[in-house]
């Protein structure tokens, strides 16, 4: 049977136009978070393609099962799909609608008219268009390229080879030309980045901060996300005036990636404690052991929390390991992203270890995100957390976390996976909002808390969703996760990775958004003496409103 032109994506044959409906069909069903419409198209899109491929395969590997339909009943079977089709898909539309309506209604953003499923419609069918040419131009050039080998070679290995050949050639191309010029490009725009507000912010006039009077590290060297942490640093009277008690300026200790950009992270350790150290970091009763994320960020609602809790008797730590976002750090540095977790902490440790034991300040760590993935790595398991700390906080883990994956896989039975309990609760334990941590009996100290939400994507994604249903999807479904929400094999891991391009334009307590869950959070993991819920609530309010002033 002739293949369909190259340009024509109104030639479907019937079995993979099937699939393609259906992936449609199973593309437009709920998962953890509300799309925009031209992510949703792109989705269905994409689902759209892969049915048609697997149809292309059931065709291919049955083509007995079509050539004996005469053509009065493929007639009657076109009709019938097309009818199918029309009215499965607005029954489709109808209900993704009225989904994403009541998700967006659950977690608090606004609501999507008519308009929607149209854009979704019309993206979804021109990328679906656009794909599926590219996909039969390579299909042509591997036939023509097997061709030209079948004049030497046998028919059947020709054709194998030259499939070997487009894809090679193909992978080549993307890579070499497309993939590098992208990066290329896209690594000179973030390295630009980078280097914003170096000379037009003063830097600070504090000695306890990094770039300030007799600082190891120069303001232009600290990187964008570096200078906005430095400055970022509340006063001793921003303290006072919500603690109503005397307090201290905070120490911030930060060393980035340089204006050269090469990256020593076991050298930028060194660095960062002997600035930590300069600063007088070892001199407070808390240090803190920030491992951001990829551009060096650190969330300013971990830090401050300290910071407000203790007086501003703490010290925070950290450095940059790249200067791409999260998303390519994730992709490419997260090796590095474990490196710098490992060599801060190790090397801050040996420093701690030095000083006499009664002068020792409390060291915790803390991460949000990659940075959580990153700071776990310091460590093998709960026991030597709790032997090397004071407690930890990380929030927003991935789901490639080592140990996050370790003590929820072996969680205790009984217990689900979006509110695990580890060994009752003893050291390490979970939270939803940063005030209740399920467990039996008393926690522990030194305690080891991990923030997260049942609809943050960056939590639940992960390669194995598509053949594998994940354990969140049997049990009952969590907070704000809507009800409808089903495992479907392929379809369920693309739409959970779609949703986490959105998961931080959410609400505060949604998505990959914490808010003020981690002053909660650090009142439980490592409260002051005399320190109320009360106390918490007005540090939160003044970090919120702070926050929103700075928005």
């Amino acid at each position: 049977m002739n293949a369909p032109p190259i340009f024509r994506p109104d030639r479907l044959p019937f079995v993979p136009t099937v699939g393609a409906v259906v992936g449609v069909w199973l593309a437009l069903t709920p998962s953890l978070l509300p799309r925009p419409a031209s992510f949703q198209g792109l989705l269905c899109a994409v689902a759209a393609l892969l049915g048609y491929g697997l149809g292309a395969l059931l065709r291919w590997a049955v083509p007995a099962a079509w050539q004996t339909v005469g053509p009065q009943r493929r007639r009657v079977a076109w009709i019938a799909l097309s009818v199918v089709s029309a009215v499965g898909t607005l029954a489709m539309v109808v209900l993704h609608l009225r989904w994403q309506r009541e998700m967006r209604s659950a977690i608090g953003v606004d609501q999507v008219g008519l308009g929607h499923p149209l854009i979704v419609l019309l993206v979804g069918v021109v990328l679906f268009g656009l794909l599926l040419i590219l996909a039969r131009a390579l299909r042509a050039a591997g036939r023509s390229a097997g061709r030209q080998v079948g004049r030497v070679l046998p028919a059947r290995f020709a054709a194998l080879l030259g499939v070997a050949l487009v894809t090679a050639g193909g992978y080549w191309l993307v890579n070499s030309l497309v993939v590098g010029t992208l990066v290329g490009r896209l690594d000179a725009v973030f390295m630009a980045v980078n280097d914003e507000f170096s000379t037009d912010r003063p830097a600070p006039e504090s000695p306890h901060l990094s770039a300030g009077p007799g600082s190891l590290v120069g303001w232009d060297e600290l990187g964008r996300q570096g200078r906005a942490f430095i400055m970022n640093a509340p006063t001793p009277e921003e303290i006072s005036a919500v603690t109503g008690e005397q307090a201290l300026q905070p120490v911030r200790a930060y060393v980035g990636v340089g204006t050269d950009r090469e990256v020593d992270l076991r050298e930028e350790s060194q660095l960062a404690v002997a600035e930590l150290e300069r600063a007088g970091g070892f001199e407070r009763q808390v240090v803190n052991v920030a491992t951001g994320t990829g551009r060096g960020w650190i969330n300013e609602n971990q830090a401050q929390a300290l910071e407000y809790m203790w007086g501003g008797d703490t010290a925070t730590v950290s450095v940059q390991y790249s200067y791409l976002p999260s998303w390519m750090s994730f992709l490419v540095d997260q090796q590095r992203a474990q490196d710098a977790g490992r060599l801060l902490f190790e090397a801050v440790y040996a420093r701690w270890l030095e000083l006499p034991e009664p002068d020792r300040p409390l060291l915790v760590v803390s991460g949000e995100s990659l940075g959580s993935f990153g700071g776990e790595a310091a460590f093998s398991g709960e026991q030597d957390i709790a032997a090397r700390t004071d407690g930890a906080l990380f929030v927003g883990p991935a789901s490639n976390n080592r140990l996050w994956s370790q003590f929820t896989r072996e969680r205790d039975r009984g217990t689900t996976q979006i509110e695990p309990i580890y060994q009752a609760g003893r050291t390490v334990r979970f939270s939803d909002d940063g005030i209740e941590w399920p467990g039996e009996g008393e926690w522990e100290s030194p305690r080891v808390g991990y923030l997260q939400h049942a609809n943050d994507p960056v939590t639940w994604w992960n390669w194995a969703l598509a053949f594998s249903r994940p354990d969140w999807l049997v049990e009952e479904r969590g907070r704000d996760v809507h009800h409808r929400v089903r495992w479907i094999p392929v379809v369920t891991m693309l739409q959970v990775a779609a949703d986490q391009m959105v998961a931080n334009d959410v609400p505060d307590g949604q998505g990959h958004q914490f808010g003020q869950a981690p002053v909660y959070a650090w009142a439980e993991i490592l409260p002051p003496p005399g320190w109320t819920s009360a106390d918490s609530d007005r540090v939160a309010a003044a970090i919120g409103a702070t926050k929103s002033a700075t928005d």
